[in-house]
C-alpha cells in the first residue's frame, strides 16, 4: 500500500465524513438506486473520481439536477471496435454523449489480421479516452481450420494478454466443437483463463452438446436467437447477452426471458454495430428504449446495462452509486426515452447535450496499416465451370446473421456459373488477402437484391479476406482491385466505375479520419450501395457471409462451409 494512495484515501474519507466539502456536489435529483430499484431524493457527494457519500452533502462545486435523474453510466458487455469502423478515440467520442463509459471489447478482428502485435496494439490505441476501454482475450484466431486468416493465436499468447490489466477474461469461444469435444489446444486456451470470465458463442447448441460445451468452461452467450434457445441457456447456469447491432437484432424476441429472477444474469449488448448506425439511433440508451418500450420495468432494464455487466466481468465498484464506488455517472431526463444530458467518467463531465468534450486524442499504431497481402486479380479470377445442374446458395435471413442452406437451379451463361438478378441470385467471391496465396472461394447468394455492379469489403468476419459479391465479373473485379489501392475499406462498384468508397487503412477495418468524414463516407455508401441493391445497409450483412461459425451455409476463401456439419461442402450437385 502506497503512501501517496494511503494520502488519497484518507482525503476521501474525510469528505465522506463530511470534515471537507466534497469536490462536486449532485443536488436537486433523483438517483436510481439499482440495489434496491427505488429512486432516492438525495444528494451525491463525489470526491477524487469517487463517489462518498449520499445524503445531506455541501461541495466545492455544485451540480444542480433540477429533477432530473442521476444513474449510473452505462456498461457494453460485449462489442467488436473493429465493426464500428472506428479506431477507439472516434468510438469514444461518439459513445460518451450517449452515456456509457466502459466497454468489454473482443479484438479478434484485428487478431485474425495482425495476431498479438494487432491486439497490443488495440490496447495502446484505448488508453486516456472518455471511456475505459477493457478486452477479452481472443480465443479463436482463426475461427476454423476452414479459412485462412492472417495470424494465429495460441494459448500462451493469451498467456501474455492475460497480464494486461485491462483484459479481464477469454472472449466468445466459437471452437464449439472443439471445446465440447475435448481438443487439447482449445481446453489450453480455456484453461488459461479458469478463474476469469470466459466468453461463450454457441448458436443454436443444446441438449448433451451444450452441456460438454459448459463442461468445458464457457459462461456466456451472445448468439442465442430464438426463445426457447435462451431458456435453456439461461437454465442451464449462462450469463444471457441480449443483442441489439446493426445486422443483427434479437432484443424483441429474447426480452420475454427477463424476469424477477432471470434478470440477475441477463444484459443488453451491441456485438456488432456500425458507426452510423450509433450516430443515428444512440447507443445503449437506444437499446434501453427499446426494452422499456416492449414493457420492461426501467430500473430492470437499467440493471441490465449497469449493475449486471459490471459484476458479470469482474469489474469491482462499478455500475452503481454508492460509497466507495467509481463515479461513471449519467444525468437523463426521463426513465422513458432515456435522453442523456451529460456524462461523468471517474467524476469528470465527459459529454453534455449530445456533445464529447474529451480530445479522444488517442492514436493508433502505424504497424497496423498496409495489410493488404493480395495475389494479382486476372481477368478470370472469379470464373468457375458450371459443373453440375443445381448449386448450393447460401440465403440471407433479414436481421439476423444465421444463413439459410438452399439448393437452386445452377445459373449459368457460357458454361460458367453465373449472376441471375431474375431470382435474385448475385456471385461471390472471397479473396485471400493476408498471404498473397491467390485462394479464392467462389459461391452464390441469395436475399440481397443485388440487381447489377459489386460490393466488395475487406471486413469479412472473422478471418477478413477480402470479400466480393457482384452481378458481373467486370463490377466485381473492379471493387476488388480498388480496395487492394485503398488498402482495405468499403466500396460499390458498377463495371468500371467505383460509385462510392469508405477507405479503412487500419487493419482494413478501421477508420481513423475524422468522425464527420466517416459518417459522410458511409452515407455515400448507402445511396451507392441503393442504387445496385435492395437490402438496406447490406455491407454489414454481407460481411458474416463469411462467418463459418454462424449456421448454416458460409464461405471462406477454401469454399462453401456447412456449419451445421463444421465441414467444408462442394458448391455444385449433381
Amino acid at each position: 500500500m502506497s503512501k501517496s494512495w494511503t494520502a488519497l484515501q484518507q482525503e476521501r474519507l474525510a469528505a465522506a465524513r463530511g470534515d471537507i466539502p466534497a469536490e462536486l456536489v449532485f443536488s436537486g435529483g433523483k438517483v436510481v438506486n439499482v440495489f434496491t430499484g427505488k429512486l432516492e431524493h438525495a444528494s451525491v457527494a463525489v470526491h477524487k473520481g469517487v463517489v462518498v457519500g449520499l445524503g445531506d452533502y455541501t461541495g466545492r462545486r455544485e451540480i444542480k439536477l433540477e429533477g432530473a435523474y442521476l444513474a449510473p453510466a452505462f456498461i457494453e458487455g460485449h462489442i467488436h471496435v473493429e465493426s464500428s469502423l472506428l479506431a477507439p478515440a472516434g468510438l469514444a467520442r461518439l459513445m460518451a454523449p450517449h452515456g456509457t463509459t466502459a466497454l468489454v471489447g473482443d479484438p479478434h478482428e484485428i487478431g485474425n489480421v495482425m495476431g498479438l502485435p494487432g491486439v497490443e496494439a488495440m490496447l495502446a490505441a484505448s488508453r486516456s479516452l472518455p471511456l475505459t476501454f477493457y478486452f477479452t482475450a481472443p480465443s479463436c484466431v482463426p475461427a476454423t481450420g476452414m479459412e485462412d486468416s492472417g495470424a494465429d493465436l495460441e494459448a500462451k499468447d493469451l498467456v501474455r494478454l492475460a497480464r494486461h490489466p485491462r483484459v479481464i477474461g477469454l472472449s466468445e469461444m466459437m471452437n464449439f466443437p472443439g471445446a465440447a469435444g475435448g481438443d487439447p489446444a482449445t481446453l489450453a486456451k480455456l484453461h488459461a483463463f479458469r478463474n476469469r470470465p470466459r466468453d461463450g458463442h454457441a448458436p443454436l447448441l443444446g441438449g448433451k452438446m451444450l452441456a460438454a460445451y459448459l463442461t468445458s468452461g464457457p459462461e456466456s452467450e451472445h448468439e442465442a436467437t430464438l426463445l426457447s434457445e435462451g431458456a435453456e441457456k439461461l437454465a442451464r447456469g449462462m450469463w444471457l447477452m441480449i443483442r441489439q447491432g446493426t445486422s443483427a437484432k434479437n432484443l424483441a424476441t429474447l426480452l420475454p426471458l427477463v424476469n424477477r429472477v432471470s434478470e440477475r444474469r441477463c444484459m443488453l449488448v451491441s456485438d456488432d454495430v456500425e458507426a452510423d448506425t450509433l450516430a443515428a439511433r444512440g447507443h445503449l440508451d437506444h437499446l434501453l428504449r427499446l426494452a422499456v418500450a416492449q414493457g420492461l420495468d426501467p430500473m430492470t432494464a437499467l440493471r441490465l446495462v449497469t449493475l449486471n455487466p459490471a459484476r458479470r466481468f469482474g469489474l469491482a465498484r462499478r455500475g452503481g452509486i454508492a460509497p466507495g464506488w467509481r463515479a461513471d455517472l449519467v444525468v437523463l431526463e426521463d426513465l422513458k426515452e432515456f435522453p442523456v444530458r451529460a456524462t461523468w467518467h471517474g467524476g469528470r463531465l465527459v459529454a453534455s447535450e449530445g456533445r464529447c468534450l474529451h480530445p479522444c486524442g488517442a492514436a493508433f499504431p502505424d504497424g497496423a496499416r498496409q495489410t493488404m497481402r493480395v495475389a494479382p486479380l486476372g481477368e478470370d479470377a472469379f470464373q468457375v465451370r458450371a459443373i453440375g445442374s443445381k448449386v448450393r446458395v447460401i440465403g440471407v435471413t433479414p436481421g439476423q446473421i444465421v444463413t439459410q442452406s438452399l439448393v437452386e437451379d445452377t445459373p449459368q451463361k457460357g458454361g460458367r456459373l453465373a449472376a441471375d438478378p431474375g431470382r435474385d441470385l448475385a456471385r461471390l467471391a472471397v479473396i485471400e488477402r493476408h498471404h498473397a496465396s491467390g485462394r479464392v472461394g467462389l459461391g452464390l447468394v441469395k436475399g440481397l437484391g443485388l440487381t447489377q455492379g459489386a460490393l466488395a469489403s475487406t471486413v469479412a468476419h472473422d478471418s477478413h479476406n477480402l470479400m466480393v459479391v457482384g452481378a458481373d465479373d467486370r463490377s466485381m473485379l473492379t471493387a476488388a482491385r480498388r480496395l487492394v489501392e485503398l488498402g482495405g475499406g468499403w466500396c460499390v462498384a458498377r463495371g468500371s466505375k467505383i460509385l462510392a468508397e469508405l477507405p479503412l487503412p487500419i487493419a482494413g477495418l478501421m477508420s481513423d479520419a475524422p468522425l464527420d468524414s466517416v459518417l459522410g463516407g458511409l452515407a455515400e455508401l448507402e445511396r451507392a450501395a441503393a442504387s445496385v441493391c435492395a437490402l438496406p445497409s447490406p455491407f454489414m450483412a454481407v460481411s458474416f457471409l463469411a462467418l463459418p461459425v454462424i449456421p448454416h451455409l458460409k464461405i471462406s476463401d477454401r469454399g462453401l462451409i456447412d456449419v451445421d456439419a463444421f465441414a467444408p461442402v462442394e458448391l455444385f450437385l449433381d
